[in-house]
Formats: C-alpha cells, structure tokens, sequence
C-alpha cells in the first residue's frame, strides 16, 4: 500500500509555486503599509457602512480561524486528510475575509491608539508586536504549507506545517487578544 501511495504521489506534477508566494508576499505587505498613505474617511463610514463594526468582525474572522485551525489539526491526527484539508482551506477563506476587512479598516479609519497605563500597556504592546511581527512571516510561511499539501509533498508538508500552525495559531487568537484590548479606544 505505502508503495502504491509513493507512486501516486510521484505521477503528479509539482508546480513550482515559490515565485508567486514571494510576490505574493511582497505585494500583500506593500499594500498594508501603503494603507498609511491613502485619505481616511472623514465621516466613519464607507458607502454608508460604519466602519466601527470592522474590528468586531476582524476579531470574529480571527477567532473563526482559529477554531477551524484546531478543527485541521485533530482531523489530520486522526488521519483524516480530506477532513484537514477542507478545514485549512476554510481558515484560509477566513484569514483572507480578515485581510480585506483589516485593509479597509485601516485604509479607510487609520490606526487607533491603546489608552491604557501600566502593565496593561506593557501587555498589550507585547501583544501587538508579536502578533504583527509573525503575521509578516506566517504569509509566505502558509503559502509554502499549503503548496507543499497540494503537491503531495507529504514529508515536505509536515516539516514546514510544525512551525506553520502553531504560529498561524498564535497569530489568529492574539487577533482576538488585540481587539478586546484595544476595542475600549475606538
């Protein structure tokens, strides 16, 4: 049976997709720090939509990525592969509704700063800084995971996946930790 699972595996072709995850990548972070230089709205809404609620959402696409992390991970423990593959691609959908609801937040409101003293502050700007620090990261990082799943490139999957999930895990829950510390400021 393995020896049938390593032929399969071998037949099908492997795209070379490290090209485009790196333009990807670059693009992505050229657009988030190219949102500090486009005209905020004025009036807190867009196309009539207040964007206060945008956070709320960002928070909720967060903690549902999470979730849906946790869900990959036990289907793929217990060997369920077409079960952890569905999950991951939905924590993608997730991520990716996060990604565009956080540009137009940010493009369209522009950045909102924590209140707060004390350990509080401390806590937060820890928060803040190793969530956006490995959210840089986790892009090309994901991208590489999920090329090497697609491929069939199962020992190359599984070595990259061990420092992918537990980041895109930290990242997606410390999204929710940022919202419920900064949502008293906006």
């Amino acid at each position: 049976m393995k020896q049938n699972m390593n032929t399969e595996t071998e037949n099908i072709p492997k795209r070379n997709y490290t090209p485009l995850i790196w333009v990807l990548s670059a693009l992505a972070v050229i657009i988030i720090l190219g949102t500090n230089y486009i005209p905020r709205s004025t009036t807190g809404t867009i196309l009539g939509m207040d964007l206060t609620i945008l956070p709320l959402m960002n928070a909720i696409l967060n903690g549902l990525a999470f979730i849906l992390l946790i869900c990959a991970l036990v289907m793929v423990k217990k060997g369920k592969i077409q079960a952890h593959r569905n999950f991951i691609l939905s924590a993608f959908g997730a991520t990716f509704l996060f990604l565009i609801s956080y540009l137009t937040f940010h493009a369209m409101s522009g950045s909102t700063s924590f209140g707060s003293d004390g350990i509080w502050k401390y806590i937060y700007y820890f928060i803040l800084i190793t969530h956006v620090s490995l959210s840089v990261v986790l892009l090309p990082l994901s991208l590489f995971t999920l090329t090497k799943g697609l491929n069939m490139q199962v020992a190359k999957h599984r070595k990259v996946a061990r420092w992918t999930m537990p980041i895109w895990l930290y990242v997606s829950i410390t999204g929710v930790f940022v919202y419920l510390l900064i949502s008293p400021y906006y």
